[in-house]
C-alpha cells in the first residue's frame, strides 16, 4: 500500500467515480475511508464517524464480522474462482443457492440465478420477463411498468425503468416500452394527495387506465421497490402493494419485486414484500445478501415461473449470464452472511432501531423548519427532505445540502444526500447508542446553516 501522502496526492485524479461530476471530485477530493469496524468508519486523516449509509445501503453486518471474512478466505484458497457456464458448478455455489431459495421460501421463491450485483439482477428480471411470455406464447409482451421516484440500477434496461430523470437524461434514448406509474409520494404528488391510503388507490387507477391504454397483451412486468430508496426512502401506504399485485394477476402481468435494497430484514422484515404480505413472481436481490463483503446479486424466481421455463422447448434455454455469475468465493460469502443474519435476528434491530431514527428525526422536525419531510418507521430506511420554504415545499438548493452533509460528518456521522433528502440506512447491528448519536450529529448538521 502507498503511503497517505500518495493517496492524497492521486485521490480523483485517474479514478472517475459513480454518480458524481469528474471535475468535481478532483476539485473538492472524496473524503479517503481507511478502515471501519462495525458501525464506525476512519478517513485517512484519523476522523471517525458512524456510518449511517450502511456503505451504500449494503453492510447489513457492520464491517467486522469475522465469519463472513473467513469464509472468503478460506475460499480463495480452496477454489478462487471457476465458472458455471457450460455444464460445470462448485460446492459453494450449490450450497448458496439452496441458503438463498430457503431463506425467501415464504416469498414464494423457488429458484435462484446468481449475478455480480442490483443492476445485473433487475437486467436479469426484466430479460427473463419478456422470456416467460415467449415460451408461454405471448410474444408481445414486451413492454415494462414501474414507478416515478424508482431506482432499478444502471443498465439499459434498469435506467429505462427507473423513476428519476437524473439516471435518464443523458442516457436517452433509453430501452422503448417502458411507462412509468405515479409515485406513492405523498409529500409531493400529481393528485395533490396528502392521505396515503387515497393515494394508492389513485395510482392503482392511473395503472389500470395505463394498462387499459397499452393493452394488457403488451405488457410482460411491472418492477417496484417495496420502499422506495434512492428515490428519498418514499413508504407506500400498507395497501399499495397487494393493490399491485392484484392488478398484476387480472392482467397476466408478472411482479417483479425489486429487493436490492429492501430485501435481507433492512424493512424490519426478512423481505420488503413480506413486509406488505405479498408474493412477487421474481425478485432482484443483492446489496445485504453478502453485507457488501464481495459483490454478488441474484435474480429469484417462483414456482409458477421456473415450471415454465423448466418444461419448455427450446426456446427456454437461458442465453443469459455473467462471468461472475456463482462466483465460488462471492458463494461462500452469501452462505457465511445469511447464516450470520439469521443468527443475529437483524430484522428485529432494524425494526427498533428504525422507529428510533424515525422517531428522533420527526422530533428534529419540530425544532427545523427546513425539514419539509420525514419518512420512513418501516425498518432502517430514513429520509428527511429539506426544503428552503416549508409552505411552498421548495427544495433546499444543493451547497446548502452540501454544507449540513459536511458539518454533520465534522460531527460523527456520515449520511448520505440523494438530491435534497438527507438519506440513512445504517447497519442493521447499529445499537441504541449509535442511533442517539446519529440524531445529535444530525442535529448538528442541520444547525450549521
Amino acid at each position: 500500500m502507498k503511503d497517505d501522502n500518495f493517496l492524497r496526492a492521486n485521490n480523483a485524479k485517474h479514478m472517475w467515480h459513480p454518480m458524481g461530476h469528474p471535475g468535481e471530485a478532483i476539485e473538492h477530493a472524496p473524503t479517503i475511508i481507511e478502515t471501519a469496524v462495525g458501525s464506525t468508519i476512519k478517513d485517512i486523516d484519523g476522523h471517525e464517524a458512524i456510518d449511517a449509509v450502511g456503505g451504500l445501503w449494503c453492510v447489513n453486518l457492520g464491517y467486522s464480522n469475522d465469519v463472513v471474512k473467513d469464509a472468503i478466505a478460506k475460499q480463495l484458497y480452496d477454489l478462487p474462482y471457476y465458472s458455471a457456464f457450460a455444464g460445470t458448478s462448485n460446492p459453494p455455489a450449490i450450497e448458496a443457492s439452496y441458503v438463498v431459495r430457503e431463506f425467501f421460501a415464504e416469498d414464494g421463491m423457488a429458484r435462484v440465478f446468481f449475478t455480480s450485483g442490483g443492476s445485473d439482477s433487475v437486467e436479469t428480471c426484466l430479460r427473463l420477463a419478456r422470456q416467460y411470455h415467449r415460451i408461454k406464447g405471448e410474444p408481445n409482451r414486451t413492454k415494462f411498468l414501474s414507478l416515478k421516484k424508482g431506482y432499478h440500477g444502471t443498465h439499459f434496461g434498469g435506467a429505462s425503468v427507473n423513476g428519476n430523470n437524473r439516471f435518464r437524461i443523458n442516457y436517452e434514448p433509453l430501452l422503448p416500452g417502458c411507462f412509468h406509474m405515479p409515485s406513492p409520494y405523498a409529500y409531493r404528488n400529481p393528485f395533490n394527495e396528502t392521505d396515503p391510503a387515497f393515494l394508492a388507490q389513485n395510482i392503482a387507477a392511473a395503472m389500470e387506465d395505463e394498462i387499459m391504454f397499452q393493452g394488457a397483451g403488451s405488457i410482460a412486468a411491472f418492477i417496484m421497490e417495496p420502499i422506495q430508496g434512492a428515490g428519498g426512502v418514499i413508504v407506500p401506504n400498507e395497501t399499495f402493494m397487494p393493490l399491485m399485485r392484484e392488478i398484476c394477476d387480472r392482467h397476466g402481468i408478472l411482479m417483479i419485486a425489486d429487493e436490492v435494497i429492501t430485501g435481507f430484514g433492512r424493512t424490519g422484515a426478512w423481505s420488503g414484500s413480506r413486509h406488505w404480505g405479498v408474493k412477487p413472481d421474481m425478485m432482484c436481490c443483492a446489496k445485504g445478501i453478502t453485507s457488501g463483503y464481495f459483490p454478488v446479486g441474484a435474480a429469484l424466481m417462483s414456482d409458477a415461473v421456473a415450471e415454465v421455463f423448466e418444461n419448455g422447448d427450446e426456446e427456454a434455454a437461458i442465453f443469459h449470464g455473467y462471468t461472475y455469475s456463482a462466483h465460488p468465493v462471492g458463494a461462500a460469502a452469501v452462505t457465511a452472511c445469511l447464516s450470520e443474519t439469521v443468527r443475529l435476528d437483524t430484522k428485529t434491530n432494524a425494526a427498533a432501531r428504525g422507529a428510533q431514527l424515525f422517531d428522533g428525526c420527526v422530533a428534529l422536525m419540530k425544532k427545523y423548519d427546513i425539514i419539509g419531510d420525514v419518512r420512513g418507521g418501516h425498518g432502517l430506511m430514513t429520509g428527511v427532505e429539506i426544503v428552503s420554504d416549508a409552505r411552498a415545499k421548495t427544495p433546499m438548493d444543493m451547497p446548502t445540502m452540501k454544507k449540513i452533509h459536511q458539518a454533520t460528518y465534522d460531527a460523527g456521522v456520515m449520511v448520505r444526500l440523494g438530491g435534497n433528502n438527507i438519506l440513512m440506512s445504517p447497519p442493521l447491528v447499529i445499537t441504541k447508542d449509535e442511533v442517539d448519536r446519529v440524531l445529535v450529529a444530525l442535529d448538528a448538521g442541520l444547525s450549521a446553516i
